[in-house]
């Protein structure tokens, strides 16, 4: 399991704003390519997804509250739960574990992934700031 904690210096409701946004992850998660699925995010409603590699497959908010955002994606081989949590005064943790063969193989290359998620969240988070 990876993890990793930080301040973003943003209101709790701006970062929900933002991890809520299914169809904008691609924007600030690289390893999406394209995310299609309804605008309003609800828990298990289903999104179809492409990812770096070509492969297709499914993402799944699979909780939804207050200070906690579950997400769970999944292609061929590979199998993503992560978790962000939110506290007062903008602290974020990101933790997540992934499972399947192709998790096995890719595992080097999502090394302090957790942290750079977080700095990805942290600048989608200012560039809103910054165009609302």
């Amino acid at each position: 399991m990876e993890q990793a904690t930080d301040t973003i210096p943003a209101s709790r409701a701006a970062i929900r704003h933002v991890l809520l946004d299914a169809l904008a992850l691609p924007e600030w998660n690289e390893a999406f390519l394209a995310i299609d699925g309804p605008s309003e995010v609800t828990a298990g409603t289903p999104y179809q997804l492409r990812v770096r590699s070509g492969l297709t497959g499914e993402l799944r908010y699979t909780v939804i509250e207050a200070d906690r955002i579950e997400i769970t994606w999944q292609v061929p081989g590979f199998r993503e739960v992560g978790q962000w949590t939110l506290t007062a005064g903008g602290q974020v943790t990101h933790t997540f574990e992934q499972t399947g063969p192709l998790a096995t193989v890719l595992r080097p290359a999502y090394r302090n992934i957790a942290t750079i998620r977080l700095a990805r969240l942290a600048n989608r988070v200012r560039q809103l700031a910054h165009t609302a």
